[in-house]
């Protein structure tokens, strides 16, 4: 049964996150955080649990200002800090779409092909339009800056990171040729992706509401990285170091989701790259509070309810797992609670609204609910 949310007076503290997040704070309540909650399960929320009308993102204005005001007042009225958004350069990628199976979605999911690429030789890089950062569109970040309510931050990035990007245009298995056959090819699409996205940053942090970059970049998978640690560190990770010290230079973390086993990595992320703090886990890979373990003393440790527990358990399991997480996670410090990936279309609604409801009931912020 839900009992605290929505809240009736929000009181969000988007600095106290932060200053929870970096250590300098100590943890006097365990903050919610997420990566994305897909529309799916957003828009029963929206019109159900706070009574709105539900208006997709269009290609008009008034209707890209609904979303947006439903957007915010999600994130809100859910106990959250901040809101977390993000959109992707136009770049020209092979994808497969089908139908979503999620019961009663009406969208499409798009899968990266995995064998046919947008870009597969020298040609083809120089006969491309690559995107223009003053043809992008930038409204909807702007208007979530503007319209936050008092003490919420935003939370943005890049939609999709350099790796993920690099591999959607080329394939992953053009990628790995290329990997093996033209370095020099992986080198130039590399740098003008990250040449692209520093320039998109530049953009994004002059937005004075903004309080963390925080990208997706999946690198890994269960048993290691997607392709080696090398190959990773001379490509990838030196446009990742860029975007942390763009980010540091204003005075803001770098939070870094990205799944997979990144162990072999871990140290350069956190030494070289600078993370502030890491999301995205799976418990067959490490627990979240076995991460913590390992590496809670260096960055801060963001999410961890894994997506078996938040797709497939109970809502009272799923209550039952995210106190463990907050007893355990959240009593060493540094520690926000949410999933560990992202609330896809695929998560019953009960279930994401038992975990933020568990989180928030805990944290004693405002007991008092809408009705």
């Amino acid at each position: 049964m839900i009992t605290h949310i929505p809240l009736a007076h929000p009181k969000p503290d988007a600095a106290e996150f932060i200053d929870i997040m970096m250590g300098r704070k100590p943890q006097a309540r365990t903050p919610l955080v997420e990566y994305i909650v897909d529309d799916v399960v957003m828009k029963p929320i929206v019109e159900g649990v706070l009574g709105r009308r539900w208006v997709p993102y269009g290609s008009d204005r008034e209707s890209q200002k609904a979303y947006l005001d439903n957007f915010i007042e999600f994130w809100y009225r859910l106990g959250y800090d901040f809101v977390r958004f993000e959109q992707s350069l136009p770049f020209p990628e092979s994808k497969l779409i089908i139908p979503d199976a999620a019961p009663g979605s009406p969208k499409s999911r798009e899968w990266a092909n995995e064998h046919q690429s947008a870009l597969s030789g020298w040609d083809d890089f120089e006969r491309i339009r690559w995107p223009r950062i003053e043809e992008f569109d930038f409204f909807a970040y702007e208007y979530l800056n503007d319209h936050l309510p008092e003490g919420m931050g935003l939370i943005s990035s890049h939609g999709g990171g350099i790796f993920e990007h690099i591999t959607w245009m080329m394939s992953l298995e053009g990628f790995c040729s290329a990997l093996v056959n033209d370095t020099a090819l992986v080198k130039a699409v590399a740098d003008k992706l990250g040449e692209l996205m520093v320039r998109f940053y530049h953009h994004l942090l002059d937005l004075d509401r903004l309080i963390a970059v925080f990208p997706g970049d999946d690198m890994g998978y269960n048993v290691g990285t997607l392709v080696s640690p090398v190959a990773l560190r001379t490509y990838f990770l030196p446009w990742h170091k860029k975007f942390s010290s763009l980010a540091h230079d204003n005075g803001l973390p770098y939070f870094l989701h990205s799944c997979g086993n990144l162990e072999k990595i871990m140290n350069d992320l956190i030494d070289d790259v600078k993370i502030d703090g890491k999301h995205s886990y799976e418990n067959n890979i490490i627990p979240v509070q076995d991460f913590q373990l390992r590496y809670g003393s260096r960055i801060a440790v963001l999410g961890g309810l894994d997506l078996n527990i938040l797709g497939a358990s109970s809502p009272e399991d799923v209550r039952a797992k995210t106190r463990a997480l907050i007893e355990t996670c959240g009593g060493r410090g540094r520690y926000a609670i949410g999933s560990g990936n992202s609330i896809p279309s695929y998560v019953p609604v009960d279930n994401y609204l038992s975990m933020v409801d568990e989180a928030v009931g805990i944290s004693s912020r405002d007991p008092l609910s809408a009705g």
